[in-house]
């Protein structure tokens, strides 16, 4: 099993025949655009995305994807469906507190913080909730990829209810946990044994490095990845 970071909160998960792409925010992702990384190549054999919510820099090339690969869109129901009017086929709707089996893999949608609107001739789009996503593979551990959300104290009982060992933590403040918060819902609320920060360093106005997070997360194990970078679990 592989975890592929692609800059942002976008994500490559391989399991086995199973290719799931997580917010695949990939063309005006400086990160990812000055890697050399091509789309191409981290979109290749996919068969799954998943959406934490509905902000651009989240649902990213998720049509241009899915129409090209066929690949399973998973999403919150009002999003699910203004894909599905933007031509994509193949959606999979759900909503907090639900789980959809996926066969290698099955994923949950669990609560954020957070809003999730786009913008259409000027004017605010709502697209649902915006949520965090467990995904529990067959054969691996449960990664918990927290979306865009700031601390909350029912974090606690996603812990409890999945138990995930693998953490995907926003952490560059302003529209999300700052370093301070993220690493306390880390050590409060979760046994990770493995802390990946990301929603970091792609914009000006929130943090550039994770370098504050990793002094305050100093008893964690927090693994900071360059973009394409594996990280075997």
């Amino acid at each position: 099993m592989k975890l592929i970071w692609l800059g942002h909160s976008a994500f490559r998960i391989e399991m086995g025949s199973d290719v799931l792409l997580i917010d695949p925010f990939l063309t005006g992702n400086g990160i990812f655009e000055d890697s050399g990384m091509s789309a191409e190549a981290v979109t290749a054999g996919v068969t799954h995305i998943a959406l934490t919510h509905g902000h651009d820099d989240h649902v990213g090339d998720t049509i241009g994807i899915a129409k090209k690969t066929g690949a399973k869109v998973i999403a919150v129901f009002e999003l699910a469906m203004y894909l599905n009017a933007q031509g994509v086929e193949n959606v999979d709707p759900g909503n907090p507190g639900g789980t959809i089996d996926q066969g290698g893999f099955d994923i949950s949608f669990v609560r954020a913080v957070h809003s999730a609107s786009t913008i259409v001739d000027g004017k605010p789009i709502y697209l649902g909730a915006s949520c965090g996503l467990v995904v529990r593979p067959k054969q691996g551990p449960v990664i918990y990829h927290m979306g865009d959300t700031e601390i909350f104290g029912d974090m606690a009982l996603v812990n409890e209810i999945f138990e995930p060992k693998v953490g995907l933590v926003p952490i560059g403040d302003r529209f999300t946990m700052g370093a301070r918060t993220a690493a306390m819902a880390c050590e409060k609320y979760f046994q990770f044994d493995t802390v990946v920060p990301i929603h970091f360093g792609t914009f000006p106005i929130i943090d550039q490095t994770p370098d504050k997070f990793v002094a305050a997360a100093k008893d964690q194990n927090v693994v900071v990845l360059k973009v394409g970078e594996e990280l075997s679990l």
